[in-house]
């Protein structure tokens, strides 16, 4: 095959129609081409109304054409996740099923290694039907809900791919994710998607391809200790959530993937002596617009309604030296609470992959740095994300209704405060959210609303509604890890965002991916 980058090519472009570009670009005859790949695809909005996508693509020519384009010669890697089966005295153990876990456990079986998964929440299906009691009724189940369960946190999320391209451990994520059921077009978009929807379908086919290749799966059981001699992990305790039976495990290997909410785990590390440091997080608000203003803003007037919803990217570095910025934007979406315990307000967005709310909405962060735990203590932290959660959750009425205040309102001080519609589930309490941030936070908020608004018009617009509190972004600790991934336990492998080495879907896969691949090397 061949590759041509850098293609410029209009809105509501076809295969043939790259195919047309390519024969032009070549001075070949588009019969010539007989399989066309895209590898990569990105919008260009830089000089509005004037916006046009741009393509990598691979090509097959036919004739013995490809010898006339030696300089163009490309092979597309294998990028699927194969190895040699090898074998344990006694399989690997993961906690969690969520992106980490699922792709630790998923390599680890092609290995033929036969893991062994723990996750306290139920399966996707289950686990949904919890999920929206909680929204419909209020009540909480703190064992599966939108952070716990089958899939993770990312299940009821945009489903967005932070992705580098050129990266062979994103590569590889985004083909086993196609091959379970998402879309193609994840393999090549610049900011892909998979959106909460179908991410229950893969979600479940990688369970199944997991299961067929002998490892197990058991749901609703929970992670309650392990058991080390001489330094080393030698066996785990579970508990059923069912009928409360405890079971044992043996085993040598131990995959925490565990996910950043999983606060009884980081207790039960730290009292048996795991090497735990603090880590610096971001919390803030979300902020929900309408989708039209932002397409306007970002495509121009009269922008052609066949590009996707727009998306954007915003940061300031305020004189404080504290960073103000946007992160998780969902286009067409909506925001949800996902709290994973009783008496706690978290938000987070999600979109389906039509994104096709009205509604767009984003987190507004803010760096947290240690110095403001005001504690030493490796949990202290997540301390600091309890208390606000809290507060939020008491301010807005104590009915996991989330505090709420429109743009106008927040930056005048108005107590006036407008009455405005939301997305967010379950419901919405519009009060002044002063009374649950942080005051470095309420402050660095309210001077970079005006800058984000220089920068991208209708950002902050009056009407605009912020919904607090955003805390869970990020996990605020780091299980320390050697050079082989293990902690200062031998056989112990923190992995993904919970152990503080990823940030996202694709991330934390990846961190899966790699340390499945550091056992298997060790395996003799």
């Amino acid at each position: 095959m061949i590759k041509i980058e850098q293609i410029k090519i209009n809105i509501g472009f076809t295969c043939e129609t790259i195919k047309e570009k390519c024969s032009s670009i070549l001075s070949i005859k588009k019969e010539n081409i007989t399989k066309l790949i895209i590898l990569k695809q990105s919008i260009d909005a830089r000089h509005k109304p004037n916006i046009f996508y741009v393509l990598n693509v691979a090509l097959e020519l036919s004739n013995n054409l490809e010898n006339k384009f030696k300089e163009l010669k490309y092979e597309i890697p294998d990028l699927f996740l194969k190895y040699e089966k090898k074998v344990l005295t006694t399989p690997p153990v993961i906690i969690g099923f969520g992106p980490s876990g699922m792709f630790a456990g998923l390599t680890l079986a092609r290995m033929g290694l036969n893991p062994i998964i723990i996750e306290q929440g139920k399966n996707v299906d289950e686990r949904e039907k919890d999920v929206q009691a909680f929204w419909k009724n209020k009540i909480i189940n703190k064992f599966s809900n939108v952070q716990f369960g089958e899939g993770g946190a990312g299940t009821f999320s945009d489903g967005k791919l932070n992705s580098n391209l050129d990266n062979i451990y994103c590569k590889k994520v985004l083909n086993e994710l196609k091959r379970f059921g998402a879309p193609e077009e994840i393999t090549y978009q610049s900011k892909p998607h998979i959106g909460s929807d179908m991410l229950k379908k893969v979600v479940k086919n990688i369970r199944k391809e997991i299961l067929s290749l002998g490892g197990k799966i058991y749901f609703s059981s929970k992670f309650e200790d392990f058991s080390v001699e001489n330094n080393q992990i030698t066996s785990i305790k579970i508990r059923n959530l069912n009928n409360d039976n405890v079971y044992n495990f043996q085993t040598s290997h131990l995959l925490l993937c565990v996910g950043h909410s999983a606060r009884d785990v980081f207790k039960l590390l730290y009292n048996k002596k795991v090497d735990i440091k603090q880590k610096p997080f971001a919390m803030g608000v979300r902020i929900e617009q309408k989708q039209f203003d932002i397409n306007e803003s970002q495509y121009g007037r009269n922008y052609d309604k066949r590009l996707p919803p727009a998306d954007y990217k915003l940061v300031v570095h305020l004189p404080t030296n504290r960073s103000v910025f946007t992160f998780c934007m969902c286009p067409g979406g909506q925001i949800i609470s996902s709290g994973s315990n009783e008496n706690e307000i978290v938000t987070n967005g999600m979109s389906n992959f039509a994104r096709n709310s009205k509604f767009a909405n984003s987190a507004i962060l803010v760096n947290v740095t240690p110095n403001d735990f005001n504690s030493s203590h490796p949990l202290a932290g997540i301390e600091f994300q309890k208390k606000y959660e809290n507060l939020a959750f008491k301010i807005a009425g104590e009915n996991y209704n989330a505090p709420a205040q429109n743009v106008k309102s927040f930056l005048e001080d108005d107590e006036n405060i407008l009455n405005n519609v939301s997305t967010f589930k379950p419901g919405i309490t519009l009060t002044n959210l002063k009374n649950c941030l942080p005051d470095f936070i309420y402050t660095s908020l309210k001077q970079a609303l005006p800058l984000f608004n220089q920068k991208l018009k209708n950002f902050a617009k009056g009407e605009n509604l912020l919904i607090a509190i955003e805390s869970r972004s990020s996990c605020p600790i780091t299980i320390l890890r050697d050079q082989d991934f293990q902690c200062n336990i031998k056989g112990i492998y923190p992995v993904g965002e919970g152990a503080g080495y990823a940030g996202g879907i694709m991330s934390s896969a990846q961190d899966g991916i790699k340390v499945a691949e550091k056992i298997y090397e060790k395996i003799k």
